[in-house]
This record gives C-alpha cells, sequence and structure tokens, in this order.
C-alpha cells in the first residue's frame, strides 16, 4: 500500500472531572492523532503518550517528533507497505513504542477500510459487544469516592478499579467493598507506587477480595513481583512492565502476575497486543484492556481488541461520556454494561470534522 503522506494533529480535550492517580492529575487530554494517507483510504491512529512523561517515558511532544523526524520519513521512503512490515520497518528506532503504534494502526486502519475488513475480525474478535468496567481516580475523600461510584454503578458499569497510592489505600477500598458489598467486581491500580518493602501492607488489602491489584511495585522489577506474588493472596496484574510478548512470557515464567492488562500503545501496536493475548491463553492466564483517557479513535481500536477471546476480565473500555462532554467520533454508549464492537472497516469510526476542528491546536504533514 502507496502512502502519500502522514499528517500529525495535536488536539487538546478538556476532561469532565480531574483525573488523579498516584504520579499526578489530568485536566485536559493533550494528545496527538496520526492520518495516514493513501489512495484508496485515510486510515486513523490516536497515540496513547500523555502530555507529560509519568505513566512513561513518552510524551505528546517527543511522539510528535519521533514520527515527524524518524518513523514517518522510514515508512513514505520504503513506498510500498503492509501494516504488518511496520514495526520490523520501524525497529532500528529503538523506543519509541506508543509513537510506533499509533503510525501501524494509521496504516492497519488505512489498510482495512481499503478492502473492507472490520479491525475485530481481522484481528480475531468472538465478540459483539465487550463488557465495560470503569476507572476511578484519587478523590479528596471517601464519601465523595463512595459517591461517585454509586454512580457508576446505577449507570450500568460492570466492574469498578480504583486508583490507590501510599495513604489512599485501604481504607478506601474497604468503604466501597462495606457499601456496594461482596459481589461487586473490584480491583485497585497503583501505577507502580509501592516498593517491596510495603508487602505487608499490601497484604492488608487481601480481606476485601478484589479481582486483582494492578502493577503495585516498579515497571523494571519483575523480580521484586514475583516475590510480592508469594507474600500476598490478592492476583498479581502487570500492566506498565508488559512491553512486548516476550516480557509478558517472562513475567510468566517468574511467576510475577496472574493477569496482564494489555494497552495497545504500551506495547507498540494492536499486532504485537494480539501476540501477548495469545501467549497468556496459552499460558491459561486472563488478560484485559486498559484504557488511557482515549477519544473515541482510540477507544473503538480497543474495543475490537477487547472482543478476542482472551479478554475474560472487564477492562477499562467506559463509554465516552466517562471522560469528555463532546468525543471527537460517534459516542461509545453503554449498553446493560457492555460497548458494541464496532463493525464498520478499519477501527469503524472517523472523526466529526467540525468536533477535530474545534480542538486540534496544530498540525504537521510529513511527506516523502
Amino acid at each position: 500500500m502507496k502512502i502519500d503522506g502522514i499528517e500529525l494533529i495535536q488536539v487538546k480535550m478538556p476532561l469532565r472531572q480531574p483525573f488523579r492517580t498516584s504520579f499526578g492529575a489530568v485536566r485536559e487530554r493533550d494528545l496527538l492523532l496520526v492520518r495516514v494517507a493513501t489512495p484508496d483510504a485515510d486510515g486513523w491512529a490516536e497515540c496513547a503518550a500523555f502530555s507529560t512523561p509519568m505513566y512513561s517515558s513518552e510524551y505528546v511532544a517527543g511522539a510528535t517528533d519521533a514520527l515527524e523526524r524518524f518513523l514517518g520519513p522510514r515508512l513514505l521512503d520504503r513506498g510500498d507497505v503492509r501494516a504488518e512490515e511496520v514495526a520490523e520497518l520501524l525497529a532500528p528506532v529503538r523506543g519509541h513504542r506508543m509513537a510506533k503504534s499509533a503510525v501501524e494502526t494509521a496504516v492497519l486502519d488505512a489498510q482495512l477500510r481499503a478492502r473492507g475488513e472490520p479491525l475485530a475480525h481481522y484481528l480475531g474478535a468472538t465478540r459483539d459487544r465487550v463488557p465495560a468496567g470503569v476507572s476511578v481516580g484519587i478523590l479528596e475523600s471517601v464519601p465523595e469516592l463512595l459517591d461517585v461510584v454509586a454512580g457508576y454503578l446505577a449507570e450500568g458499569y460492570l466492574r469498578i478499579k480504583l486508583k490507590i497510592a501510599p495513604g489512599w489505600d485501604v481504607e478506601p477500598v474497604r468503604a466501597v467493598r462495606e457499601r456496594f458489598g461482596d459481589d461487586l467486581l473490584l480491583q485497585v491500580d497503583a501505577n507502580a507506587a509501592y516498593t517491596l518493602a510495603d508487602a505487608a501492607h499490601l497484604a492488608r488489602l487481601d480481606d476485601f477480595g478484589l479481582l486483582l491489584v494492578e502493577q503495585p511495585l516498579g515497571d523494571e522489577q519483575l523480580r521484586q513481583h514475583a516475590e510480592l506474588a508469594r507474600l500476598v493472596r490478592t492476583p498479581i496484574c502487570l500492566d506498565e512492565s508488559i512491553v512486548s510478548a516476550e516480557s509478558a512470557a517472562d513475567a510468566l515464567a517468574l511467576g510475577a502476575c496472574r493477569i496482564v492488562n494489555i494497552k495497545p500503545g504500551r506495547v507498540g501496536g494492536y499486532l504485537e497486543a494480539r501476540r501477548i493475548h495469545d501467549v497468556c491463553r496459552a499460558h491459561g492466564v486472563a488478560v484485559w484492556c486498559g484504557g488511557m483517557l482515549e477519544t473515541g479513535i482510540g477507544r473503538a481500536a480497543n474495543v475490537a481488541l477487547a472482543g478476542l477471546p482472551g479478554f475474560t476480565v472487564p477492562g477499562d473500555t467506559s463509554a465516552s461520556a466517562r471522560y469528555y462532554e463532546h468525543d471527537l467520533t460517534e459516542p461509545f454508549v453503554l449498553r446493560d454494561g457492555h460497548l458494541d464492537v464496532p463493525i464498520g472497516p478499519g477501527i469503524g469510526v472517523t472523526p466529526d470534522e467540525a468536533a477535530l476542528a474545534e480542538r486540534t491546536t496544530a498540525k504537521t504533514w510529513v511527506a516523502a
């Protein structure tokens, strides 16, 4: 497939409410969209990077620079390229998985649109809708947290994830469990806020029947996660530590986790995400699809991925209204606790031109 050019579109999206984690608060989502222009169809994708390098080393300005100066030119100089060749072609550029994911996904979207095939079908999805969970950030007080959780349960979300950090962990979890009962699917996410020295404290979470505790320790600490897994009963789930199918296989071999959160942007794209799914499924390990405060463009692709058979834990594939008053696409709407898997060609959605124009702050065209 010949690529005529690559457009990098920087967008600013205000969140409905601030979203606070152990590494900071996000009030406005600065994000990067990638449009790949081909003679047959345009392909769209959303880069998962945040504006600052806090969740990972990548950030929007850095991803834009990497795409403009290194990744985009490598694709354009190649001439004809298929999505399945993108990762190998970009491999000489070290790192920048989120930027690579965005351009690979945009190429894949264009490729699938040209032949009229939905991304879900291409990846091997077996469901036409996926169960939706919601991620609840760190709040000012426990009563506020209980009100927020009650609101999401009233909307129909099937699973609640609480962000935790030292000083905001056991008591908020206890309050939610006592208020909403043992039947609530409940899990927590630490975003690497603890150390192995906190093992005894983290073991206090065992009393609450959690689905999992996500990424309690640092992203490079597979051995320490394996040790922690022997000290607590709650299943350990890895997020930031899993950057490839190889790292997933290593984590499973070490006993560092029993569940894996797959974020396509973090691992370099949906093709690598599918490989991680396959590795975990072969080992009998459950996976679920995490979120990065995506607009409808990124959400559409995530929902397609979450339709694969190994995704047995409800993910962070919330409705558009969870984060944005007005999405960049037709909104994803919660129905009976589920989101519909897009059935249109490619990722199945396209940006609303007026909404995109209103939120765009900069554009860069990368040509051969």
